[in-house]
């Protein structure tokens, strides 16, 4: 990951632009740009934390409830997805 990459984050309405700090997940840097994402399991397993990336690449670690179709839409488990490039995200899509 090169310096100057960002994450854009929408959730509720809000939309915040964090730095990435690498192996960070998605979901680690909404909490710490002070956004409140659903989130339970943090492993991959339950879906709660699905958002849409608009922009950018992700990678997920660990995916126990996306098929490849929603994957292909831009879904991802924001608790295990890993950016790779600057991206968008967007909760509330």
């Amino acid at each position: 990951m090169e310096n100057g990459t960002t994450a854009t984050i929408t959730l509720n309405g809000t939309t915040v632009t964090l730095p990435l700090t690498p192996g960070e997940t998605l979901l680690e840097c909404a909490r710490r740009g002070g956004l409140v994402p659903p989130y339970s399991c943090e492993a991959g397993n339950c879906g709660t934390c699905i958002a849409t990336v608009t922009e950018g690449t992700v990678t997920m670690r660990v995916n126990e409830v996306l098929d490849a179709s929603e994957i292909a839409e831009g879904l991802v488990l924001t608790c295990q997805g890993i950016p790779e490039t600057s991206v968008a995200v967007d909760y509330d899509d």
